[in-house]
């Protein structure tokens, strides 16, 4: 096999594998950071600003629904948390649907990439840590309560 070929195969071997739901998750997350970031950098796009928080929007309405749904095997502490995360980035987001400013952005990028830090975190690299990222976004998702 050429290396040209042997790449390509390592390229869309990941895709094919899929994920689990954290990883895709978490991936998830880290899309839609970098398209919010990429609004910072084009405030004048003002529709496409628009486009992006609705769709961040959509993705914290599914984690919203699934970690409400009595199915849900989180640990009560951490629903709560991350309800409450919830909550702050519905409150966020319908504020910059009506005021539609770039630099408002900054707290749904850095929300994402923390929560999303925890999410792609291997459990052995959890236990590796003195303070895991996962519990880095508790703190966060606990004092934006606050």
């Amino acid at each position: 096999m050429s290396s040209k070929s042997a790449a390509a195969a390592t390229y869309k071997e990941p895709s094919l594998r899929g994920g689990s739901p954290r990883e895709t998750e978490g991936r998830a997350l880290l899309e839609a950071a970098r398209r919010l970031s990429l609004a910072q950098a084009v405030p004048a796009d003002r529709d496409g600003l628009l486009d992006i928080v609705r769709l961040n929007w959509r993705l914290w309405t599914i984690f919203q629904s699934e970690i409400s749904a009595p199915a849900c095997e989180l640990p009560a502490d951490l629903r709560q948390n991350m309800l409450t995360l919830c909550n702050y980035v519905d409150k966020r987001t319908v504020e910059i649907l009506a005021d539609p400013r770039a630099e408002l952005l900054s707290i749904l990028v850095n929300i994402n990439r923390n929560i999303a830090a925890g999410l792609l975190t291997r459990p052995e690299a959890e236990e590796a840590h003195t303070t895991p990222p996962r519990e880095s976004a508790l703190r966060l998702a606990t004092a934006i309560s606050a």
